[in-house]
């Protein structure tokens, strides 16, 4: 009985912010109930019920913030899909292919030189995988 006056506390809290029952009132509302119903995301269940998460915290937490642990990493997984993939499209240098990339050991790469060093030392060549995103260098 004391969780759901915590719970009723809560949605007041979310009324107070909103100031009225309109859709964003209703959206954060199903938002809360769905992640905390969510068979995938124990955790979040568990904190608000051990009182780790308290109601308050709840009320303002992002979707971001109540996601579970899977979600959280698939998202981060995307991210880096996706910061890889705008690199991959901004990389500039020439294709070759007298380079194996030791993670896909595919030969379809890019490669750069720089003078990293002194003048007297060679240069340092970096090297894209076109197919994989797997960078590295050699000097």
């Amino acid at each position: 009985m004391n969780k759901l006056v915590e719970f009723l506390n809560n949605l007041a809290r979310i009324f107070t912010e909103f100031k009225n029952t309109d859709m964003k009132y209703k959206n954060r509302i199903r938002s809360r109930i769905a992640n905390l119903k969510d068979v995938k995301n124990p955790n979040l269940r568990r904190n608000v019920l051990c009182g780790n998460v308290s109601p308050e915290r709840i009320s303002k937490m992002t979707a971001e913030e109540m996601a579970s642990d899977e979600l959280k990493e698939m998202r981060k997984n995307l991210t880096k899909e996706a910061i890889r993939d705008h690199q991959m499209a901004q990389t500039g240098g020439t294709k070759t292919d007298l380079f194996t990339c030791g993670k896909c050991k595919k030969k379809c790469c890019t490669y750069t030189q720089v003078q990293t060093r002194s003048a007297d030392e060679p240069m340092t060549t970096f090297v894209f995988c076109n197919d994989c995103g797997n960078r590295w260098k050699f000097c």
